[in-house]
């Protein structure tokens, strides 16, 4: 992962590395590990997807500077995005696709303010972590950069993923 910088603790949880009770059973026993979940940002009118690391503390460059809130009217006029969270699990023939949500978001880089639900945005990070797929209330162009993007990450993980993904996204 290319951003390793240590952030600033502000969420209810501690994110560690690998298995919280390897070999010790003092701090961070029952933890939860975010290991696999990798957001991806959905820049719905470049048409593009890129995996934002910086969005697992809302620090994405696309978030950075912004004030967001839940009332739409305060970013009239942004450009529209998804969050999506990606999460990779491992079958027997190898790892797949396992989990993957997307959250709506709004940024208006001229207010400096944005659109997101918060407790939406947890909620779906959550999901994904436990292997749901949820893509049904995405536009269609973006489910189609998603497939894409998705794909041509890791072919192999593509392949391996559930009938639904595919399905789900129109693939």
């Amino acid at each position: 992962m290319a951003n390793e910088e240590k952030p600033k603790q502000k969420m209810g949880f501690t994110i560690i590395k690998n298995d919280p009770t390897d070999g010790h059973k003092g701090f961070g026993v029952g933890s939860l590990s975010l290991e696999n979940v990798s957001p991806v940002i959905i820049d719905i009118e470049e048409g593009r997807a890129s995996v934002e690391i910086g969005a697992m503390h809302a620090r994405s460059d696309v978030e950075r500077g912004i004030k967001f809130t839940t009332d739409r009217a305060d970013s009239e006029g942004g450009k529209p995005y998804w969050l999506v969270w990606v999460t990779i699990d491992h079958k027997a023939d190898g790892p797949y696709y396992a989990g993957v949500t997307a959250c709506e978001m709004v940024v208006n880089r001229e207010k400096r303010r944005g659109y997101k639900i918060l407790a939406d945005h947890v909620n779906k990070m959550d999901k994904s972590m436990k292997r749901h797929i949820i893509v049904e209330h995405m536009d269609a162009p973006s489910k189609k950069i998603l497939a894409s993007f998705l794909e041509e990450l890791n072919p192999e993980l593509w392949t391996r993923s559930e009938e639904q993904l595919r399905q789900d996204l129109f693939v």
